[in-house]
């Protein structure tokens, strides 16, 4: 089974999974199930193509318009020990988790920003229940919900879906977020998010969706070009205890966000990921749950990788102004 083992010099863990070698990459054996060389196992009609599914809903002529299955290929696995070993200067513990993949549509080219409001909404409300179904583990500490789309943001299929893996610790990354979001907080006495809300509806320039549940923005400090932040308008620290009415105005606010990216950057790929509190943990007043999008147009360089600073060659006042005026962007 996979293993994580901690970083003795960072003390980030990394998880080391061989299986996932073996996983099918679409993008290697062709361009989708038309070429006849490849049979895309998340299409309607190869079920058994993938694991069991764990929930699924039901369109009007009873085929499944969403499928949860175990990831076949699964980064963590669903047995084993959370107990950390140590052995000399290391420490180690079993791969236990859980890796699951949401199927957010039968058909094989549609994607999010494509479907109807309330196809979308159920994909978010299918991600609200199983972290809430998942957290009752009390092994597991944090849960990613994530969705890569596209050759350039790794991933393997073309099929729509996303991802959830949950895990037996909080990532480093994820922690060094919120303890920036504490150390805000207890300089000033606010959530650094609720106040990057207040500050981007008064500056407006940087804005590229809203509602009244759901702001847009190219935040100010965007680390890689055309990068876009959706964060709830009220104070919320668990993105698992969303009203459920919010789905519907979430995935509006999605469905515009990509399809102003889709629109500006033909040919897409981008990583949308959920950053949320640890499941475990209480809610929070310092911490304001929200998704990230990252487009996909370069690579993290030498520079970057050395030195933690990221360059971004596209002002996030000019991606805001290009993505609402609905130009291309070249590259």
């Amino acid at each position: 089974m996979p293993e994580i083992r901690k970083d003795p010099v960072f003390g980030r863990w990394v998880i080391i999974a061989s299986e996932r070698g073996l996983r099918p990459n679409e993008f290697r054996l062709g361009s989708g199930p038309e070429t006849g060389g490849y049979i895309c196992p998340f299409c309607a009609g190869n079920e058994a193509l993938t694991p069991p599914e764990i929930y699924s809903l039901t369109g009007e002529k009873g085929q499944w318009r969403l499928r949860v299955v175990r990831n076949k290929y699964p980064a963590l696995e669903d047995s084993g020990s959370a107990e950390n070993r140590r052995s000399g200067i290391y420490d180690r513990m079993d791969g236990m988790g859980f890796h699951e993949v949401v199927i957010e549509t039968p058909e094989h080219g549609r994607q999010l920003e494509t479907m109807p409001t309330e196809a979308v909404a159920d994909v978010v409300r299918t991600f609200m229940l199983r972290v809430s179904a998942i957290k009752k583990d009390p092994r597991i500490k944090y849960v990613m919900i994530f969705k890569n789309h596209g050759r350039n943001a790794g991933a393997s299929l073309l099929h729509p879906h996303s991802q959830i893996i949950a895990m037996p610790m909080a990532p480093l990354r994820v922690m060094q977020e919120i303890d920036g979001a504490a150390d805000y907080h207890q300089e000033r006495g606010t959530c650094v998010f609720c106040d990057i809300v207040k500050e981007e509806m008064a500056f407006k320039r940087r804005v590229v969706a809203e509602n009244a549940d759901f702001l847009a923005v190219t935040p100010y400090a965007s680390r890689f070009s055309f990068e876009t932040w959706i964060l709830p308008r009220r104070h919320a620290s668990h993105f698992e205890e969303m009203p459920a009415e919010q789905a519907v105005t979430l995935a509006e606010v999605i469905k515009t966000a990509l399809g102003k990216l889709s629109v500006s950057l033909p040919d897409l790929s981008y990583n949308l990921i959920v950053h949320t509190m640890p499941v475990q943990e209480p809610s929070a007043e310092h911490y304001h749950w929200h998704i990230e999008i990252m487009p996909k147009l370069s690579h993290v360089a030498g520079f970057e990788w050395g030195t933690g600073f990221y360059i971004n060659t596209v002002s996030p006042e000019d991606a805001a102004d290009i993505l609402n005026a609905g130009k291309q962007f070249k590259i």
